[in-house]
């Protein structure tokens, strides 16, 4: 069977976390950062380790079959790709930032502004929706200096954790969009064996990673109470004791109400918690 390729970044912020997510799929391969492609052993699969912005425009014309990118990389681009999940990390924000001592109060101030951005496609489709005529200065890397250069009244970046925004005296002010990374795929692929395997396993890992793993004691009189606050995989798995009248009760819980959940759990009567994490869930 052909292998399949799929692109990732070479460098840069979603490269590792990337590489991470397809070895935890059980894909064994040496993550060759001087070289373009890879060969996964044990998979029908190729790796091609390119910049983030080609990523996209490969995919779409079929170079790539797969790719792992940024949303914003997507929409910029305006590549023709079909979206095949939600990967739960790079997230990030594309805002409008202006000096500290900027007049701009409002939407509304920034019409007849310059704008520096290296997102110049995503950027004017957001003052096309609020009716605002601005200047775009489209920018390659280290946006954030042009105002201080007078290059721009404000800028539209990418902004993680706001520290570079502060070092180059600016302030957060709009949100244009968010981003996070995606397995995207060329149009016409959906059918194919490879790819239904390789997203079976990126699938199952995304859900272990949103869930624990969770074992805990209870005393038989209070297994009705317990049992109704957990549901597991499909039900929490139940094992009785040596000690008379008590039981052992196995099940999952999610990330997001995980202490709630503890915390309800053991004022209904649950003792002896034990929390682990999962490798993976297949359904």
């Amino acid at each position: 069977m052909k292998n399949l390729k799929i692109a990732i970044q070479k460098s840069g912020r979603l490269n590792e976390k990337s590489v991470q997510l397809l070895k935890n799929c059980g894909l064994d391969f040496e993550n060759y950062k001087s070289s373009l492609i890879t060969t996964v052993n044990n998979f029908n699969l190729e790796i091609l380790f390119l910049r983030d912005d080609d990523i996209p425009g490969y995919v779409a014309q079929g170079i790539a079959d797969l790719g792992i990118v940024g949303e914003n990389v997507i929409d910029e681009s305006q590549a023709q790709v079909t979206y095949l999940q939600r990967l739960g990390f790079g997230r990030c924000t594309l805002k409008i930032a202006i000096p500290k001592d900027s007049d701009v109060q409002d939407l509304a101030d920034l019409n007849g502004k310059a704008i520096a951005t290296s997102y110049p496609v995503i950027l004017q489709q957001f003052l096309n929706e609020y009716k605002i005529q601005a200047d775009i200065r489209e920018i390659s890397g280290s946006v954030e200096i042009a105002p201080g250069l007078g290059l721009s009244d404000a800028i539209c970046d990418i902004v993680s954790t706001g520290g570079t925004l502060k070092s180059n005296g600016l302030k957060p002010f709009a949100d244009v969009r968010s981003s996070e990374a995606i397995l995207i795929g060329r149009e016409g692929l959906l059918e194919n064996p490879i790819l239904c395997e390789l997203l079976q396993r990126v699938q199952s890992v995304l859900r272990a990673k949103e869930t624990k793993y969770v074992v805990l004691n209870v005393e038989k009189i209070n297994l009705p109470q317990i049992t109704e606050l957990l549901h597991g995989v499909k039900s929490p798995t139940v094992v009785p004791l040596a000690e008379e009248g008590w039981v052992a009760v196995h099940t999952v819980i999610t990330e997001d109400d995980f202490w709630d959940k503890i915390n309800t759990l053991k004022a209904a009567g649950a003792q002896g918690i034990v929390v682990m994490p999962i490798e993976k869930i297949i359904l």
